[in-house]
């Protein structure tokens, strides 16, 4: 997972076919990555997929899909990928599909495509650009699909011990923009301009106000999935800081945050609670997102040679910790050998605070 979050951009292309990105939206560009490999090798057979359910869940991905055979449809397969393009200042990203489909009565005619749709750099906050991709640009699932699987947890309640989070995972998934890829969130959108984070709704009502779309995502907590283009964007943000001024004389001139905040905003957005901005599964109480069991979860170290299994990270911080420091009292170092009894140069003898004890032979 992490190299297809953007840890290690080259490996991923090796891999998936596809160079990956660090940005807040890497979940779900993970997900339209493997579904651009799939489809990439599925072509070669005169095959395609079709997404029924892509889910991005704690440390993992897992894609549904359905292949079909057609060597007509298989020539649509290269409008359907996208280049990325990442503003590393401000976060701002942009899609470039690889071709184009264009209807012609009951056929369809097949060109490359035209860009790049940004300049040399940023046009809000003039930092460059990093190109990632190619991702799948399609939708993720398939509505129908996910509704069925709704309806069959319905039909048998208390089959599955994680019905709960199925059911809320289902519904934030159901209620998704499937027409846009990938998203922005709250943090990352206040950070940029150094000013505190607005509350979920009142971003949510702020674009419906405005005339765009706008849902949840399942893959990201304050994931923000939107068809406003990010003009429109940073002019909510702007209109948010006027709303909770921040402290310009502290942001140096070429900041990303001083370079958007120096613009006026050409739209007035307005944060009053709009009717729609609370999600059905929110409003349900579904549970979407469930807190980690316990600390420190997730994957572990890797099993030691031999058929042995490692010590937790957390376990091996603490018998480790401070190890090198010598403490006043010398506790807790007992347990290690004292290296210049070893070389016969301790002068401390029953005062020191290492172990003068001979190994076991072995």
């Amino acid at each position: 997972m992490a190299v297809m979050a953007g840890n290690s951009a080259e490996t991923c292309y090796s891999k998936y076919g596809a160079v990956s990105l660090k940005g807040k939206f890497c979940h779900e560009m993970a997900l339209r990555i493997i579904l651009h490999s799939l489809d990439l090798r599925a072509n070669c057979y005169q095959r395609f997929v079709v997404p029924l359910l892509s889910v991005s869940a704690d440390f993992y991905v897992r894609v549904f899909v359905r292949v079909f055979t057609g060597q007509a449809k298989v020539k649509a397969s290269a409008s359907k990928q996208a280049l990325v393009f990442h503003c590393v200042g401000c976060g701002s990203h942009h899609l470039q599909r690889l071709g184009r489909a264009t209807s012609h009565g009951t056929s369809f005619k097949y060109s490359p495509a035209t860009g790049p749709p940004v300049g040399p750099t940023c046009e809000f906050c003039q930092q460059r650009h990093q190109v990632g991709g190619p991702v799948w640009a399609e939708p993720l699932h398939d509505p129908s699909f996910v509704e069925r699987v709704l309806a069959a947890l319905e039909r048998s309640p208390g089959r599955f011990q994680t019905e709960p989070r199925m059911r809320g995972m289902l519904s934030v998934i159901a209620e998704e923009l499937s027409d846009v890829p990938l998203y922005y969130t709250l943090d990352g959108l206040s950070s940029t301009i150094r000013s505190n984070t607005p509350a979920l709704l009142q971003l949510r009502s702020a674009l419906l106000h405005a005339g765009f779309r706008v849902s949840l995502s399942h893959a990201c907590r304050n994931a923000v999935k939107t068809d406003a283009p990010p003009a429109v964007l940073w002019d909510i943000m702007r209109c948010w800081a006027k709303l909770h001024p921040v402290k310009l004389e502290r942001l140096p001139d070429s900041s990303p945050a001083a370079r958007i905040l120096s613009v006026e905003p050409t739209l007035q957005a307005s944060f009053a609670l709009h009717e729609d901005a609370n999600p059905s599964s929110r409003r349900r109480g579904l549970k979407r997102f469930p807190e980690n069991p316990e600390a420190f979860w997730g994957p572990k170290a890797r099993a030691k040679p031999g058929g042995g299994i490692a010590p937790s990270l957390q376990e091996k911080r603490e018998r480790l910790q401070n190890k090198r420091r010598q403490r006043q009292d010398g506790a807790g170092l007992k347990q290690f050998p004292c290296k210049r009894f070893k070389e016969g140069t301790c002068t401390q003898g029953e005062q020191c605070c290492y172990s003068h004890e001979e190994p076991p032979p072995h």
